[in-house]
């Protein structure tokens, strides 16, 4: 992973080559490149006769390292540029991009070195399939994650299903590169300049959210919102669903429970701002206009993209909170979206609906299903424990913030922002108006360790810092 984080840390230098701009931090990203790839070169010589078979709780330690250290590997152009970036907010931009989460210490974005913004917009695109494999393949063998309930024999890592998982494996990543590409040369046939459309295809796909202008998507026009909004969609969507359609299993994406709820969220919640935003000013409302801006907000937030093309948290109180609440969302698992993920809520009313059942029918026995599938109590125990940690961490960062003196709104949207990686929070200061720039050293460091625990569905962290694991 390392050699391979060095040989992409290359690409903004020879992307820019030529260009009128060029690549300003050409040595700070030869330099990272180098310390990179070094330090690969010595992990595969010391391991390279290391055969110890590969047990959970070995999986465990990698798969939590691993992002960890890439993390702060991911900060080494920022902080080694020219541009006097504090070792906070390199580790913070960085953690940001890995993690696709969006938010963002930088500000006049517009005039920014080309090739810092276009590590960024990499950053991302690697931090898209990196998640989307954790989840399909690691996390279900870990017995973590969401990707339990969809799980087929390729998540079993037996050798019977080694053939299986590299086809999955190589019909994910054709998706994700086919998704790409597509997104670009849209973004470019609709007017975006090349380097924009480059790296707003990059990071629309990723749900990341990192744009090239201060002004994020609010720089385009309504077209331009509405195939963001599009893509952003896609990347919400298990790409699993995409390589069975690939296979010949038709309308396996429309059949699935979670998809069905994404789509119906994104159809009524931006209809009903719409109305609510026509509602309160009648006068200086543009039906068009404003049902693509609030459709493209909703999407971006709740598929945790993190771009904006307006404040909305400027459209009144109840946008405000609607928009708060859609923040804990998040897409379907098994795409590169963040949040607690559709399916949680729906288990949680499956739950709900058994629970008032059995007021009625003391004796009755009741089956849980979802998706055609049995729901064991093992899943529903997994689902319960990680929405009680996700909470409790929400309320020890939101108190370490406030620690630091930072106000209410600040500190829980920061946190809930953090954990769920949508990227920009609620407020004047971290608002979609703002950035995360004027916060103090401290709580970027925690906002940072935030990110990554939300990125790995909390419990994988947990697991790791107990001391049980270690005495095992």
């Amino acid at each position: 992973m390392f050699v391979l984080l060095s040989a992409f840390m290359t690409l903004p230098v020879f992307l820019l080559a030529g260009t009128p701009s060029g690549a300003p931090n050409a040595m700070a990203f030869a330099e990272s490149a180098a310390i990179v790839c070094v330090l690969g070169i010595l992990g595969i010589l010391f391991t390279r006769n290391n055969n110890r078979e590969l047990k959970p709780r070995y999986m465990f330690v990698l798969t939590v390292s691993s992002w960890f250290i890439i993390a702060l590997l991911s900060s080494l152009p920022f902080y080694l540029s020219d541009n006097g970036i504090s070792a906070a907010d390199a580790v913070f931009e960085g953690t940001s991009g890995i993690t696709t989460t969006g938010a963002t210490v930088f500000s006049g974005l517009d005039n920014f070195d080309r090739d810092l913004l276009l590590w960024r917009s990499i950053l991302q695109w690697l931090g898209g399939i990196g998640i989307i494999g954790m989840f399909v393949a690691v996390l279900p063998f870990l017995r973590v994650g969401g990707m339990r309930l969809f799980a087929t024999e390729s998540s079993e890592w037996t050798d019977k299903a080694l053939p299986r998982m590299k086809t999955l494996s190589r019909g994910l990543l054709f998706v994700y590169l086919v998704f790409t590409v597509i997104a670009v040369t849209t973004y470019w046939l609709s007017g975006m300049g090349l380097f924009d459309a480059f790296n707003h295809g990059l990071t629309s796909i990723a749900t990341g959210g990192f744009s090239t202008s201060d002004m994020s998507m609010g720089k385009f026009n309504d077209l331009i919102l509405m195939e963001a909004t599009f893509f952003m969609m896609l990347g919400s969507l298990p790409f699993f669903l995409f390589v069975r359609e690939m296979h010949g299993q038709h309308f396996v994406l429309f059949k699935d429970q979670q998809v069905r709820l994404f789509l119906a969220i994104l159809l009524v919640v931006p209809l009903l701002l719409t109305l609510h935003r026509w509602w309160v000013s009648p006068v200086a409302f543009d039906p068009f206009h404003n049902y693509v801006s609030t459709l493209f907000n909703v999407t971006s937030v709740v598929s945790t993209s993190g771009y904006a093309s307006e404040d909305y948290s400027a459209w009144g109180p109840l946008a405000f909170v609607a928009f708060f609440f859609l923040m804990f969302v998040g897409g379907c698992s098994g795409s590169t979206a963040g949040g607690m993920k559709i399916f949680r809520f729906q288990l949680s009313l499956i739950i709900l609906r058994e629970q008032l059942m059995r007021l009625l029918h003391p004796r009755a026995v009741f089956t849980r299903n979802y998706n055609g599938r049995a729901v064991s109590d093992e899943i529903i125990s997994s689902m319960i424990a990680y929405t009680f940690i996700f909470l409790l961490c929400l309320l020890i960062i939101t108190v370490l913030l406030a620690s630091l003196q930072l106000d209410f709104v600040t500190s829980l949207s920061g946190a809930l922002t953090s954990l769920t990686n949508v990227g920009p929070g609620l407020g004047d200061i971290i608002g979609p108006a703002g950035n995360f720039g004027p916060l103090p050293d401290a709580a970027k460091w925690i906002l940072s360790v935030g990110m990554l625990m939300g990125r790995l569905e909390i419990l994988s962290v947990v697991i790791v810092l107990s001391p049980g694991f270690w005495r095992g």
